[in-house]
């Protein structure tokens, strides 16, 4: 069974000329879609976020080698935090959110987000108006 995984990688400056995503398909048969890209300019570390998609089994035999190779995975999920002491659930995020990643409950007024449609564009954190969105991937 084929699944689809969206991560984020976070790698050291010696990691950025190595070829990862190609070792993924070639190596372990995981196909990658980038979604965002970035290597610093002042530290040279580099941040990919990437929809895998492949069978479990591939899927992690691929994230064991990342790690191996120094790089730091992340679930989407993990790379996008918002911190409900700043959050008064005004629902910007949802309104700007291309995905519905975020969405509101009209019901119990409630602030819901779906890492599984979440594409990192990053609009939700530059919307919100009481800075209670952080992201970490590129």
């Amino acid at each position: 069974m084929t699944i689809s995984k969206r991560v984020v990688l976070h790698f050291p400056p010696s990691l950025v000329e190595e070829p990862m995503t190609y070792v993924l398909v070639k190596k372990f048969n995981v196909m990658f879609n980038i979604l965002k890209a970035r290597v610093s300019v002042d530290d040279g570390e580099g941040a990919l976020l990437l929809e895998l998609t492949g069978t479990e089994r591939n899927m992690n035999n691929s994230l064991i080698y990342l790690k191996q190779l120094g790089v730091k995975t992340e679930t989407l999920d993990k790379d996008l935090v918002r911190a409900d002491e700043k959050c008064v659930q005004c629902g910007i995020c949802a309104l700007v959110c291309p995905t519905s990643a975020f969405s509101i409950t009209a019901r119990e007024m409630t602030l819901n987000f779906d890492a599984a449609k979440c594409i990192g564009c990053d609009e939700c954190r530059k919307n919100c108006p009481y800075g209670a969105i952080k992201t970490y991937f590129p």
